[in-house]
């Protein structure tokens, strides 16, 4: 799924997300706007401690399992985890995500654009994807902190979720195809992005009322296609 993706500046999220209050800024962050796994970027939660207020912070595109032994998220005997995407079909379940779920851990991922792979010329073409109406997404995810033991640094982290897009007239056409399955059964997967209005929704409602949120973008919603001069990899 997603493992490239545009941050806007913090000004510019503060004032799209009228946001006043801030948390965590690290001290490490070099406000890098390409955002890779492991990058440190900015994503909105409920702030604590107030009755309700949308925070900024700053962390790691990665969620990282409470076991892990360092902030590189990790299984219990050492092998690195892929976790920047969370797929939303059972993630209740999900050693995982399923703590943050349950908690209603949710936040908003702003992104001015992101990458996706496609794969029907035979060779991968990366493709970026803005909004249509030029505002910046804002992408739901999950966060959660996880603690250095030896030396007591917290971590913020997140995971962007993803829906199955089989049907999608855009997102299916995304990614390496497995030539073994049918079309309709490839999993090919999106994001979920939420309007304006669904913002303070997502960080505050119900677990019940957040699945009910999460459904794959219409269309329209999109302005997307081949990145000039991008960089072509063998990788899906």
């Amino acid at each position: 799924m997603c493992t490239r993706y545009i941050s806007p500046e913090q000004r510019e999220i503060e004032a799209f997300w009228k946001i006043d209050r801030r948390s965590n800024q690290r001290k490490d962050w070099e406000n890098l706007l390409t955002v890779f796994p492991l990058s440190l970027a900015s994503f909105i939660r409920r702030a604590d401690e107030v009755e309700y207020a949308r925070e900024l912070v700053v962390g790691q595109w990665g969620m990282i399992p409470l076991w892990s032994k360092t902030h590189v998220p990790t299984t219990a005997r050492g092998t690195r985890l892929s976790t920047v995407n969370a797929r939303t079909e059972g993630m209740e379940k999900s050693p995982i995500y399923k703590d943050a779920w349950a908690r209603g851990k949710r936040c908003i991922i702003p992104a001015a654009s992101f990458d996706e792979p496609n794969w029907e010329t035979g060779r991968n073409i990366w493709w970026r994807f803005r909004r249509a109406d030029g505002a910046p997404w804002g992408l739901a995810g999950l966060w959660n902190t996880w603690i250095d033991k030896e030396t007591g640094e917290v971590w913020d982290n997140y995971t962007m979720l993803t829906l199955n897009a089989d049907g999608h007239p855009l997102m299916s056409r995304m990614h390496k195809p497995d030539p073994k399955l049918p079309p309709n059964q490839q999993d090919k997967r999106s994001l979920v992005p939420f309007e304006v209005h669904d913002f303070d929704r997502w960080l505050t409602c119900t677990v019940e009322e957040a699945r009910a949120m999460l459904k794959v973008p219409p269309v329209e919603l999109f302005d997307a296609g081949p990145v000039l001069g991008g960089a072509e990899t063998v990788e899906s």
